[in-house]
């Protein structure tokens, strides 16, 4: 007899009566019922991270872009007017776009904020591990149409972007041709000589100013002073920047084309496995009022 596990009621009795002290296994232990450890990681179980993963990858994306090249813009402005155009008359429709591009990026940056919420929001409540978390849910007609919006949608958006990536090129295209430009004045072979004044960079050619802007043309020490002022390089850098970004928007577009095409083809899937379900409950029902009613008939005989 464990002496540990029993207690005396009365000693001086000649039936000794004993009862069982409750032992640890005997309790509800603490650690039996789910804790918060075990919450957490069901709800970290629920999280789309695919979808999280191309929200982040957008979101920065977009903002390098919008952003930088917001102020790539406006320091190519200040460029053009202080050295390639001095009369305002001749580039007034580029300030007229340029400035009419920098509203844009402010609608660009507020419509994919929105845009990758709604995304996120959609891989949460398509991917599986929210049925695991909150029990079957039936997906309707509507819900899988949404889906296939969606896809749609991010497509064209995906086929926007590339043009955007495309477009965002042009610029450091241009000012890489400028800071080549400038290395070779810098270069020894030609620093010093009577042939570098005659080296030229001519930004009529690339048709953002018309021809008979004034000067239009810059050579020599000249161009080289324009590439060694602050606004040339944070222009030529964030250029370089946006274009990155609008790449990284673009690879975050497909990511998410992936997922929802994959979320559409899931939901279309489970569909097909409602249906199944529904029929074969009915079919169990019948079965069971079928039964019933020959056990009735049965019965009725005897």
């Amino acid at each position: 007899m464990e002496i540990g596990r029993y207690h005396w009621m009365y000693p001086g009795s000649k039936n000794h009566q004993y009862h069982p002290v409750p032992t640890l296994g005997d309790r509800a232990s603490p650690l039996s019922s789910p804790g918060c450890f075990e919450c957490c990681i069901k709800c970290l179980g629920g999280v789309p991270y695919a979808s999280l993963v191309a929200t982040i990858l957008c979101f920065s994306g977009v903002a390098l872009f919008c952003g930088c090249g917001h102020v790539a813009l406006a320091g190519t402005v200040a460029i053009l007017e202080q050295h390639f155009s001095t009369n305002t008359s001749d580039h007034a429709l580029l300030s007229e776009v340029i400035q009419l591009m920098q509203y844009v990026i402010y609608g660009i940056a507020s419509f994919f904020f929105l845009y990758g919420i709604i995304l996120l929001a959609e891989g949460f409540y398509t991917t599986s591990a929210v049925k695991e978390l909150h029990g079957e849910f039936k997906t309707t007609a509507c819900g899988r149409c949404i889906s296939g919006m969606f896809v749609f949608l991010t497509y064209v958006l995906g086929v926007a972007w590339l043009g955007v990536f495309g477009f965002s090129a042009v610029p450091v295209f241009m000012f890489y041709n400028i800071w080549s430009t400038c290395e070779v004045i810098k270069s020894p072979q030609t620093n010093g000589t009577a042939g570098v004044e005659q080296i030229c960079v001519d930004i009529r050619q690339y048709g953002i100013i018309p021809w008979n802007a004034f000067p239009g043309k810059i050579c020599g020490s000249a161009l080289e002073n324009i590439c060694n002022t602050n606004e040339f390089y944070m222009s030529y850098h964030l250029f370089i920047v946006a274009c990155a970004g609008a790449g990284a928007t673009v690879i975050a577009l497909i990511h998410f084309l992936m997922i929802l095409s994959s979320n559409w083809a899931y939901l279309k899937d489970a569909s097909k496995m409602q249906a199944y379900q529904d029929i074969k409950a009915k079919e169990e029902q019948e079965l069971q009022d079928i039964q019933s009613r020959s056990k009735e008939q049965l019965n009725s005989y005897t």
